[in-house]
């Protein structure tokens, strides 16, 4: 089976020391990425660790297509243990930073401790070197990426670095590369920030061969010349579609379609998009440079999902305005679904929806902590009560689009993930629309059936986030040619994502979430019956609980030939 090379780099922030071992066995079983980063974390992350204590760690690898030339694979995952959600979670970023990353020669990164005061890190192949960053504390994702650049040599795309919300701790900070690229969604931005630690590097020239089949040219190829609306709107494509079947989340999750959809459309994205944008070496560009010719506006987006939070679930309907939103979320460091409900819970509870100057001022106070900011930065799940709004939460973590009172199998999986309302946990979205052709669609009402889909789906995804490979691939690669690039039989690779399904889940048992946390804000019809058949068709408990024999490790992923 093909996976990614290299030892485990451990850091340690408390004596500045570093060390490195091999992790062969967890690389050859696991792939890559996600799965090998759960795998770390599930076993030297205690169970009763504090995510903002020393205890906690946090995890960077990248897998084996990110030794290839295809596109889909600019992107990398971090694991670590959420603040926000106090359970086991991975985030995935694209961008520029996953080929620096496999140039230092490591299979894995391990950033462990924290720092007495703030430091930058920089990761060569051949060595671990500590700055001390103390006159960088509170700069911008910008500026600290022009003071690397200026200072180092090293473009933003060698480099991971949190905002002003991440020192603050704010429980949905994210970590940024690439300058606007985001390990959004869980707060492990707020988890770099509890360490001390500010941005850091990766240079080397260490790769690592991993033979990926001649397949990785001819999906190259399908992706350059593929005249997908991607190419042009992003997900933003979707939310005039969205409104109209009626899945688009608005004024904090009130109603169900917006009124105002036509205004923070893909069409007004797309007038707004001055150039190409991409991952590394993909030719599918499916990235939004934007800029706004009367104020001066440059962002990358908004995206569907931030459309959707900051516009029409703040009751916003000028594509400029969210854009502004999503600048200042990219400089001050947090994931933007998360930020933006909060701020829509809070518009909500002042009557406020649609005002943008009081948005944009909200999202600064939330960075820094700072008046009503203090209380937003803790998230939806800890606040609800004192805003006096509805929980819109899934497991602490705040609602995307793709509504689940509508695409009821969503629904389903917002529940089920162990990450919490997360739509790219089963991504099951896609067949209920569907973003898929006819015959893998599947009736967005109701939801008999379809638990043993979202566990398809779900492991699925860990092995697409362990190889790594973009979610958007899904039109170009199947499972057959899922099989080939990995050099690895499909359903084996699908126990190894329930494997590491059973894992996060077991970690988060153990720290008290069973089928309680498996809850949803309003009802669906079945609910519970689809519950008991996912916990059955996993082999769990039917409380929600992994049974110990489901969590450890397996034999090697048998070859495809």
């Amino acid at each position: 089976m093909n996976h990614a090379r290299g030892p485990l780099l451990t850091i340690d922030l408390e004596d500045r020391s570093w060390e490195t071992e091999s992790i062969d066995d967890v690389l050859e079983r696991y792939v890559g990425g996600r799965a090998v980063g759960t795998k770390l974390a599930h076993d030297r992350i205690p169970f009763d660790a504090d995510p903002f204590g020393h205890e906690n760690r946090l995890f960077f690898a990248t897998g084996p297509l990110q030794h290839s030339t295809m596109s889909f694979t600019g992107r990398m995952s971090a694991t670590g243990l959420s603040p926000l959600t106090d359970g086991l979670l991975s985030s995935n970023a694209g961008g520029f930073l996953s080929r620096n990353f496999t140039a230092t020669g490591y299979g894995a990164v391990e950033v462990a401790g924290e720092s007495d005061d703030l430091v930058i890190v920089h990761v060569t192949d051949d060595s671990v070197e500590f700055e001390d960053a103390s006159a960088l504390e509170g700069a911008e994702t910008s500026e600290i990426c022009d003071y690397i650049e200026d200072e180092h040599g090293l473009a933003a795309e060698h480099t991971v670095t949190i905002g002003p919300a991440g020192e603050n701790q704010v429980r949905f900070a994210s970590i940024m590369t690439s300058r606007e690229r985001a390990f959004g969604r869980g707060g492990l931005g707020a988890v770099l920030g509890s360490k001390n630690v500010k941005a850091i590097t990766f240079d080397g020239d260490s790769t690592h061969d991993v033979e990926i089949p001649p397949l990785q040219m001819d999906v190259h190829r399908e992706a350059a010349q593929s005249d997908h609306i991607m190419k042009r709107q992003g997900t933003s494509s979707m939310t005039e579609f969205a409104s109209t079947v009626e899945a688009l989340p608005t004024r904090y999750f009130s109603e169900l379609s917006f009124e105002g959809a036509e205004g923070i459309s893909g069409d007004r994205v797309e007038e707004k998009k001055y150039k190409k944008g991409t991952c590394s070496a993909c030719a599918f560009a499916c990235k939004l440079p934007t800029r706004d010719e009367e104020s001066g506006l440059e962002t990358e987006g908004p995206e569907y999902e931030t459309v959707m939070a900051f516009g029409s679930n703040a009751g916003v309907d000028d594509i400029v305005d969210v854009m502004q939103s999503n600048k200042l979320c990219d400089e001050l460091g947090m994931d933007t679904i998360s930020a933006g409900d909060v701020v829509s819970a809070y518009l909500a509870s002042e009557d406020a929806f649609g005002d943008a100057e009081l948005i944009h001022e909200t999202v600064e106070k939330i960075a820094h902590r700072e008046g009503i900011g203090d209380t937003l930065a803790e998230g939806v799940d800890r606040i609800h009560d004192e805003l006096g709004v509805d929980n819109w939460s899934v497991k602490g973590l705040e609602f995307p689009a793709h509504d689940g009172r509508t695409l009821n199998g969503q629904g389903l999986s917002f529940a089920t993930s162990n990450r919490g309302a997360d739509h790219m946990y089963a991504e099951f979205y896609s067949l209920e629309y569907p973003l898929v052709d006819q015959d893998q669609a599947i009736d967005k009402e109701g939801l008999e059936g379809k638990p043993p889909k979202v566990v398809e789906k779900e492991n699925l995804n860990v092995i697409k986030d362990s190889a790594v490979l973009c979610k958007f691939s899904r039109d170009f690669v199947d499972a057959d040619r899922l099989e080939t690039l990995l050099d690895a039989d499909y359903d084996d690779l699908l126990a190894v994502g329930g494997e590491v399904v059973a894992m996060e889940r077991h970690f988060n048992n153990r720290r008290g979430m069973d089928r309680a946390d498996d809850r949803l804000p309003y009802e669906l019809p079945g609910f519970d019956d689809a519950l008991s058949a996912y916990y059955a068709e996993r082999g769990w408990n039917d409380d929600g609980t992994v049974p110990a024999e489901a969590v450890g490790a397996g034999e090697a992923v048998s070859s495809d030939d």
